[in-house]
């Protein structure tokens, strides 16, 4: 998949962005079902009994999936329906009869007001939704296929369902100075971690045109965030992160490590990790302000691939507690064949992480990168 693919509990619409999950299928036929129940059971009784007083429920069964109108409809029908069976059974008229009647009315007008309701925090949850999709897009936006002298292919996967964006972050940008991109993991969660998100983002893309090399980004990222921390007094926060520049000229990759999970390369059919100087995540470089980051620089051409992942991706455990075995699993997808791309990389990451883990518990990042161009 070319882009960025988050995954939600609302499916796409054509008008609104989203439509609220389609009720399951069973509770659109159980009102119907319910009133041939109670028919055949009228029809096999033996003894005078008040079936028709199950009709009460009928309206409120159809509250659970359908409008204010059918619910309005069906209370109309239960009561035809009592009154018709009364009158087969000759106590059309009597008192308990009459009240079953008022009791459905009852019902009817409280189970019609539920689902007017429903169908109101609906349209609420359709705008609600088409604003996350909106907000994500301006954070995540999608990965283009190309992005200057590179092919490029990104996936964002949440942990928990109906959520578009958390504290995992990536980007990438052609420049001057060649093709340079960030991938990162905020510390935290929730709304806060989506504030931080779009602040590292935001001093991304503008100190990406303007800083002289990948340290001087780095120094822009740190300031940014010690801000950001004053601004919500947090004194524990701090966000992992890689910076990538690629140098299509000298056919290189330059890698700045802050504390994040290693990239990986898929080169020649061969798949290793780049390991290089560390460097303190940002926002804790005041622990050694004299220490500079140190990059460094891969050689990278023509059919290989770089693959940058958050820990959630690492982190992923199966049911006996083991984690996802990133590299082995890409060595044996990939590992003496030919050189795949980016997409390629990123959709067997996609389809294969959930056969080891079904259930995440922290959210997925990943940026796929292969040079294009001249070799």
């Amino acid at each position: 998949m070319r882009g960025t693919r988050p995954d939600a509990s609302l499916t796409a619409g054509t008008d609104d962005g989203f439509r609220p999950a389609a009720p399951p299928a069973w509770t659109r036929w159980l009102p119907f079902v319910y009133v041939a129940f109670v028919l055949l059971l009228e029809a096999a009784q033996r003894e005078e009994w008040a079936v028709s007083l199950f009709l009460v429920a009928l309206p409120a069964i159809a509250a659970y999936a359908y409008g204010p109108v059918v619910v309005a409809a069906l209370t109309v029908l239960a009561i035809l329906l009592e009154g018709l069976l009364a009158a087969v059974s000759h106590h059309l008229g009597e008192t308990h009869h009459v009240t079953a009647d008022i009791a459905t009315a009852v019902v009817g007008i409280l189970a019609t007001a539920l689902a007017a309701h429903r169908r109101s925090q609906e349209r609420h949850l359709v705008h609600a939704n088409s604003v996350a999709e909106a907000l994500m897009r301006a954070l995540l936006r999608p990965v283009p296929h190309q992005v200057g002298n590179v092919l490029a292919a990104g996936l964002y996967r949440p942990s928990e369902a109906g959520t578009m964006v958390g504290g995992d972050l990536f980007d990438i940008r052609a420049t001057r100075t060649g093709e340079r991109a960030i991938i990162g993991d905020v510390r935290g969660k929730g709304l806060p971690a989506v504030r931080t998100v779009a602040a590292i983002l935001g001093t991304f893309r503008e100190a990406a045109y303007e800083a002289g090399d990948l340290p001087a980004i780095s120094a822009r990222l740190e300031r940014g965030l010690v801000r950001e921390a004053e601004e919500i007094r947090d004194a524990e926060l701090f966000a992992t992160a890689v910076l990538i520049e690629y140098d299509s000229l000298a056919h290189r990759v330059t890698v700045t490590n802050h504390g994040h999970v290693e990239p990986v390369l898929i080169s020649r059919g061969e798949v290793r990790t780049l390991q290089g100087p560390p460097a303190l995540p940002l926002g804790l470089g005041h622990l050694a302000a004299a220490e500079r980051p140190v990059p460094c620089s891969h050689r990278f051409t023509r059919g290989d691939v770089l693959l940058l992942v958050t820990d959630g991706l690492v982190e992923a455990r199966d049911t006996g507690g083991d984690f996802y075995p990133l590299v082995e699993r890409l060595r044996h997808r990939f590992e003496g064949r030919p050189a795949p791309g980016p997409a390629d990389v990123v959709d067997f990451l996609n389809t294969d992480l959930p056969r080891h883990t079904p259930h995440l518990h922290d959210d997925v990042a990943m940026l796929a990168i292969a040079p294009h161009g001249r070799t």
